[in-house]
């Protein structure tokens, strides 16, 4: 599905192309205000953004200039009102798809919408190549549409100009690589190489060797020099996933890093000067692990700089849907055949309470995609949608006809709480009749 950003300081203007956008089959966001419309477009993902000329604080050729100094890869069409052609013309030359005069016909909108996809798509084969070349991290949309999440991009938006040390921190599964990344790409360091190390997953012999580097000869199998991680990243932004499971040994090095900006090879005498912005991660109480004395209290203090939560999917189920939306969308990409998830789809996966969170919520539905036969997934689709509960189900597991039944009462008792107890919005909601509603509840025993 398209994203669009829609940047506008008339209320009656976001409502009306929202819903327009909308029921065209666009994903629209949108936003007041230059300023934080700039902050978002550069830590989010969008493919289109429809910007007004003329707006207090920060005007629609500013917004332009400076998203386009960030390297914002977004199509910009801009809007003027009468006497805004020259701005939306000047904009156009530095770099704006098109503009659309106001007031405008809602089909001219559509048009000029549909006209920027087709753009894009006629490059998409020079872009896939491009992709595969890349060895940059893969960029993923910040979906924010929980208060917590926007909470986490207000962060993102003050310190990604800074050196500063950021820790963050959620279960496994939240999405902190992704808040990471898009600190990077928001840094001035984003040209620069972003390298992620996943502290947990090198074991702890080669650990060392991996994140620093060695010498020829510094230990039995070191034919050759070997640069490390660290100077990898040199000029640009080092990520430590799992910092908690970094050795105590290694916690040492990794502070003079952050410190004097050195870094030595195993094996060698020399030490050599490093240029990074060190980003990281952790599920684990970090203050509970320096109280055990698993963790250096000097380390901890000196990545615990700026803080950034992200709290398990459960505790923000606001953003489930839009999440959902966003996997399908990848998903038509990858397969090259529409995915597409039906409101009760939608309704039945809020209703989860996603143990793994957004990684968990992301595997079930690209597994009912390779499953499954057609192009909208139903609740029945996603039903059996983990593995780990495959193999705990016992040997009399449920019949498909029960799955089935179990999905849509999960479904339909989602809907209604959403719908406070309206059944008419409820059933709006779940794509089905007034009627239809009424008797399923009455066979399923939803009250």
């Amino acid at each position: 599905m398209t994203r669009v950003l829609v940047v506008d300081d008339e209320p009656g203007l976001r409502q009306s192309l929202g819903l327009l956008l909308a029921d065209a089959g666009y994903e629209i966001l949108a936003e007041s205000d230059g300023r934080r419309a700039l902050e978002r477009a550069t830590v989010e993902l969008f493919d289109i953004i429809l910007c007004d000329v003329r707006m207090p604080e920060l005007d629609g050729l500013e917004f332009l200039r400076a998203y386009q100094a960030r390297g914002g890869q977004a199509l910009v069409i801009m809007m003027s009102a009468y006497g805004g052609e020259e701005a939306a013309l000047a904009a156009m030359k530095e770099g704006a798809y098109d503009y659309l005069p106001k007031p405008f016909r809602p089909d001219e909108v559509v048009l000029t919408l549909r006209k920027a996809e087709e753009r894009e798509r006629l490059g998409n084969t020079i872009a896939t190549l491009k992709a595969q070349l890349d060895t940059g991290p893969e960029r993923r949309a910040v979906v924010a549409e929980s208060a917590a999440m926007k909470a986490a991009l207000e962060i993102v938006g003050r310190v990604a100009a800074h050196k500063t040390t950021v820790l963050i921190t959620g279960e496994s599964g939240t999405g902190k690589e992704v808040i990471a990344q898009a600190v990077h790409r928001a840094s001035p360091r984003s040209s620069a190489p972003f390298v992620a190390i996943n502290c947990a997953a090198i074991p702890d012999a080669l650990l060392e060797s991996e994140v620093f580097g060695h010498v020829r000869g510094a230990f039995t199998g070191a034919s050759s020099d070997k640069v490390g991680l660290v100077e990898q990243a040199d000029g640009g932004t080092l990520f430590l996933d799992e910092i908690g499971e970094l050795p105590l040994a290694l916690q040492v090095k990794l502070l003079r890093v952050l410190q004097e900006g050195e870094v030595r090879r195993v094996g060698d005498h020399r030490v050599r000067r490093v240029d990074v912005r060190v980003l990281a991660a952790t599920a684990r109480d970090l203050a509970a692990e320096v109280a055990a004395g698993r963790f250096r209290d000097d380390l901890f203090y000196r990545l615990n700089v700026v803080a950034v939560h992200l709290p398990p999917l459960a505790e923000r189920p606001a953003d489930i849907a839009p999440l959902a939306r966003h996997v399908a969308a990848q998903l038509t990409r990858r397969f090259g055949r529409p995915v597409t998830l039906s409101p009760a789809a939608l309704a039945w996966l809020e209703a989860q309470p996603w143990p793994g969170n957004v990684r968990e919520l992301a595997h079930a539905i690209e597994r009912a995609a390779v499953l499954g036969d057609r192009e909208m997934l139903e609740p029945a689709d996603l039903a059996s949608r983990s593995t780990r509960d495959a193999a705990e189900r016992p040997a009399t597991a449920v019949s498909l006809r029960e799955a089935v039944e179990a999905a849509e009462r999960d479904a339909i008792r989602a809907a209604l709480t959403a719908a406070s107890g309206n059944r008419r919005a409820a059933a709006a909601q779940l794509g089905v009749s007034l009627r239809t509603l009424f008797y399923k509840m009455e066979r399923l025993g939803v009250e």
